[in-house]
């Protein structure tokens, strides 16, 4: 990670000032990969265009995007070659792909008839319907290639129906300064009602009494919203409940409301670092602009790598003009070098579909949204990106990571009347079924005990079979909450997890006010684990200052924990932000019947 991000973290009540260049704006027919823009038809002659021929980049082999010059009247073997190609596609989307009509493969964009392409659709819905999938034409483009007559290209959604609860979800977590409202943003997408101005949306989102009665959002908080095979909204509006949301819907966005002010910053960290969100959602507040903990927001999700995009809330409040200073300051931070982002301004469907595409195809494009949680103002917008928004892994590696052993990450946990003990968390790799026997620790002397998974809910629903980087909580019967605590793990008896107390980690230090020493205390983030740290040694140097970097060797204070190499780590302390990578760990010690046993990468200890 490139020390400049230290600049969000130690400039964070800095005021923006100065001026910013215009936003990459969206614009009707830009091509999704990147490629050139299919020209409307204009004055200019036949012949230029003919020269200049528009195009997409070409067609890649893997991916969920398909081009396909023409589908007229197929013969039946034809048509069953068509229908394995779009199993493929649809694998490699998790259920989802993208058709572009009137593209030959190497990305020229010629077009169709009205004729060609009305049958070309009706082959595609034969298609879809074969493997039980539905379409949504998402947009349409004029383009004017060497012929008189008036030829199109469509860009089409192919979307599997549910079965089996098997639906794609999307962890988006919800960032910005106290205030901007987000909460109420929420309430909105998930309620289906607009607000009234004063916050009512948000009231079904808070979990506490006292966040109803001051406003702001202490602890985390997960809701959801649906879009079924056809691309429409699916949430708790005609009295839904979350089981019938699920069963509709072939795509969940699950938002992960996390806290805005300042003082609960570690709560808002855990939340990035532990549910493992697939995007950020940065609110940014129109009438007050980048304002207290956003730049520093900003900066954590960089530093975590978690794509992001920004909403611009309540412009129903402000002037034009007042918008317009805020999207500027926001362009002008995102040109940074520390964040060398490329701003797409979203104001159309087609510019929407336009940032979900480019948005996961490309890391440093930023949409951003300006829209009203009270008028509605572009709303629909937000909902168009987060329809297409496609997932960030292929299908390929979410099958490598189902064939490991299982690892779940406990981040919650409760005691619910009736169940017992509940844990809450993240499924880290292979499959959890309702019935299985798993060990779960470390207990703070290094142990694993043996427990048994009763049953799962998933999005608030019954679920049978968890798979590799789904969300959900698992009922574990009588088994004693005292002795569980966030930042365990429950594995597989087979696996050999690795238990430390000391580990060491190459690391970045964003920022600090004066030198970083031996000695120093820290709270580290390692995934779910949360945890102080003391400083022990730093490798060939005394001392840090902001922007260098090292290997330093860290012992946790209180009890070892679970870690892998490699996993990313984040640490703070006051004013002081540090990012990077475990690159050691160290065995420890136990003593267990009196004898004094060396737990090295991997025995488990009952």
């Amino acid at each position: 990670m490139d020390s400049r991000v230290s600049e969000l973290f130690g400039g964070c009540c800095r005021p923006a000032g100065g001026g910013a260049g215009g936003a990459l704006r969206g614009r009707g027919g830009a091509a999704p990969g990147g490629g050139s823009k299919a020209k409307k038809k204009s004055g200019r002659s036949r012949g230029a265009k003919a020269n200049n021929p528009p195009y997409l980049p070409p067609e890649a082999e893997d991916g969920n995007i398909e081009y396909k010059l023409k589908l007229v009247n197929p013969s039946q073997y034809r048509f069953e070659h068509l229908v394995t190609q779009m199993k493929w596609r649809l694998q490699e989307g998790r259920g989802e792909a993208v058709y572009q009509i009137g593209v030959e493969d190497n990305g020229l964009l010629v077009g169709l008839s009205e004729e060609e392409m009305r049958a070309s659709l009706k082959t595609l819905r034969r298609m879809a319907e074969k493997v039980g999938a539905d379409i949504t034409v998402l947009r349409e483009r004029e383009v004017d290639y060497d012929s008189d007559v008036p030829r199109k290209i469509t860009e089409v959604l192919v979307r599997k129906v549910p079965d089996n609860q098997q639906f794609l979800d999307l962890r988006v977590a919800v960032l910005g300064n106290v205030d901007s409202g987000k909460s109420t943003l929420l309430g909105v997408l998930t309620q289906g009602e607009l607000d009234n101005g004063r916050g009512r949306a948000r009231l079904n989102l808070f979990r506490h009494l006292h966040e109803i009665q001051s406003g702001r959002t202490s602890s985390i908080s997960f809701e959801i919203l649906g879009f079924n095979s056809k691309g429409e909204v699916v949430n708790y509006s005609d009295s839904r409940t979350a089981e019938e949301i699920c069963e509709s819907s072939s795509k969940m966005i699950t938002f992960i409301d996390l806290a805005g002010h300042h003082k609960y910053l570690k709560t808002t960290i855990f939340g990035l670092t532990s549910y493992c969100p697939d995007f950020a959602m940065l609110v940014v507040s129109a009438n007050t602009g980048i304002a207290g903990t956003t730049r520093e927001h900003l900066g954590l999700a960089m530093a975590l790598k978690v794509p992001f995009f920004i909403v611009i809330s309540k412009v129903d409040l402000c002037s034009k003009a007042t918008v317009e200073r805020t999207v500027k300051q926001l362009e002008r931070i995102l040109k940074q070098p520390g964040c060398n982002k490329l701003p797409l301004l979203v104001n159309s469907d087609d510019d929407a579909v336009t940032a979900a595409q480019q948005f996961a195809q490309s890391p440093n494009i930023t949409p951003i949204f300006t829209l009203s949680s009270v008028s509605g103002e572009n709303l629909d917008l937000l909902k168009v990106f987060l329809n297409i928004l496609p997932p960030l892994t292929n299908s390929k590696e979410q099958e490598e990571l189902m064939q490991q052993l299982t690892e779940f990450q406990v981040d919650e946990i409760y005691t619910v009347p009736e169940v017992g003990t509940v844990v809450g968390g993240t499924l880290s790799s292979g499959i959890c079924r309702e019935g299985e026997n798993l060990v779960v620790g470390p207990t703070d002397d290094g142990k694993f005990l043996r427990l048994k998974v009763c049953s799962i809910q998933r999005n608030r629903s019954a679920c049978r079979v968890l798979r590799a980087g789904q969300a959900a909580t698992l009922a574990l019967g009588p088994f004693d909450r005292s002795l569980l605590r966030k930042g365990m793990v429950m594995v597989s008896p087979e696996m050999n997890p690795t238990i430390c107390s000391v580990f060491e980690a190459e690391i970045v230090l964003l920022f600090h006010a004066t030198t970083f020493r031996k000695g120093f205390q820290v709270t580290v983030h390692v995934g779910n684990v949360r945890q102080t740290a003391i400083v022990e040694k730093i490798h060939g140097k005394d001392k840090l200052r902001t922007g260098e970097k090292a290997v330093v060797r860290f012992r946790f204070i209180k009890h070892p924990e679970y870690l892998k190499i490699g996993a990313k780590l984040l640490f703070r302390e006051g004013v002081t932000k540090g990012i990077g990578h475990v690159t050691d760990l160290q065995a420890i010690t136990t003593k267990e019947n009196g004898l004094e046993e060396s737990l090295g990468p991997g025995q488990l200890s009952f």
